[in-house]
């Protein structure tokens, strides 16, 4: 008889329990979906565990130990250290669970201050436990983020400026998948971009993640309906007005910027 499948609280559950007392754990908290209270059947489990600088790989033997005692683990990666965060990050895939319920596992450096833990930009963590005061007061620098997308506008120009003649020269060539490319990369990527420093600041470089929840139904199907092209005379229509909504949004970010001056 085949097993019920494990629950997130299951396994949040398991692994808190062995975790907390530990000595050279700090904290244990989830985020992704279940920060932004959007927790659904296809979301899987984003953890952070925060420990002594000595302890990731202790700490990480004892989830694997957890997990295993659960489930067998259907499939494992690792990312590749040093990772582009500074953190230990490995995913499990349980046999005795939902596909989509992932165990997403980071494990941090006490000393690392990267966090992920600013509700501006990562939402309200759901915390299990914190013993040392990890998860709290952290928020973004809202006056010296504003600066950094002052520069980051600048270079989104120049590079859009730049850039859009490799998807017209690729479709003049009749190179339709390298123009289809560069057009998701060098047209609809910066402009999703725009729109995101316009609408949701603190998220500006999360691409597509959370346009559905984040921009008015209105903006998030003009997007889509530019994302999705029938053809190569389709992409060449899509690529102009998709150029036009880049260049009016940064004209009504300008013309912000210069009313707040």
């Amino acid at each position: 008889m085949t097993p019920p499948l494990l629950t997130r609280h299951q396994i949040l559950h398991a692994l808190a329990q062995a975790l907390e007392p530990l000595e050279y754990t700090c904290a244990m908290w989830e985020g992704g979906a279940a920060s932004f209270g959007r927790v659904d059947e296809w979301s899987d489990i984003d953890l952070q565990i925060d420990v002594d600088d000595d302890h990731v790989e202790e700490t990480m033997q004892v989830v694997e130990r957890v997990l295993l005692e659960l489930s067998p683990i259907d499939l494992k990666y690792e990312l590749p250290q040093p990772a582009w965060h500074g953190h230990a990050q490995t995913f499990f895939r349980l046999k005795n669970a939902s596909p989509f319920l992932l165990v997403d596992l980071v494990i941090m450096r006490h000393s690392n201050d990267n966090k992920f833990l600013e509700p501006e930009i990562h939402g309200t963590a759901v915390v299990y436990f914190d013993k040392c005061g990890v998860t709290q007061g952290r928020h973004l620098d809202m006056q010296a983020h504003a600066l950094r997308l002052q520069d980051r506008l600048a270079t989104l120009r120049t590079l859009f400026d730049l850039f859009q003649i490799l998807t017209l020269k690729e479709l003049n060539r009749g190179n339709d998948l390298e123009a289809l490319s560069f057009y998701q990369a060098y047209t609809l990527r910066p402009l999703v971009e725009a729109l995101r420093i316009q609408r949701v600041p603190a998220r500006h470089n999360f691409h597509t993640r959370y346009v559905q929840y984040e921009f008015p139904a209105e903006i998030a199907g003009r997007l889509q309906d530019l994302f999705f092209v029938r053809d190569a005379q389709d992409l060449r229509a899509k690529h102009q007005q998709a150029q036009d909504w880049f260049y009016q949004v940064m004209e009504q970010l300008t013309a912000r910027d210069v009313n707040k001056g």
